[in-house]
């Protein structure tokens, strides 16, 4: 609660590994809680999925830090996500698939293609997903740790 109080400018943000009730009883105001979200876990590599036809995939790897872009055929960023690999985790983020473009498998493909650059398969895999997100990893075999939490000042 001390940190939270201490902070009163914008662009900053509390995170929790717990329900946004108990971050809202220990934020005071201006503090606004963000949509829920889950911190989850996975088991092992996404299953392959075909490319559809039309889209073109780029990897780009520097060190532990993993980026997948999916393009469509007139080159617009259809879905992409990055991964970072430490020796105590293999962490998934900003896994996104444009809404014009999903239902097509790319969330998968994406998952899938930052899955193949882990090099520790003892570690586990990590995530924050979103309330959408959720039903994506879930069919994938992932499951939810705990709900995840995030406070945040808005800009005036």
């Amino acid at each position: 609660m001390a940190l939270a109080q201490s902070i009163t400018q914008p662009r900053h943000v509390l995170k929790l590994c717990d329900e946004a009730s108990v971050l809202r009883s220990i934020v005071p105001d201006p503090w606004q809680i963000q949509p829920p979200g889950y911190f989850m876990r996975g088991h092992g590599a996404a299953p392959p999925h075909p490319l559809p036809d039309g889209y073109q995939i780029a990897v780009m790897q520097t060190g532990p830090i993993a980026e997948v872009r999916l393009l469509s055929e007139d080159g617009v960023l259809a879905a992409s996500g990055v991964s970072a690999e430490t020796a105590d985790a293999f962490v998934y983020d900003r896994i996104v698939t444009e809404p014009a473009h999903r239902r097509k498998g790319l969330g998968r493909i994406v998952m899938a293609t930052l899955g193949a650059a882990r090099r520790n398969h003892a570690t586990p895999e990590l995530l924050v997903a979103s309330e959408d997100g959720k039903a994506l990893y879930a069919a994938l075999g992932w499951d939810v740790i705990s709900d995840y939490s995030t406070a945040s000042i808005s800009p005036c």
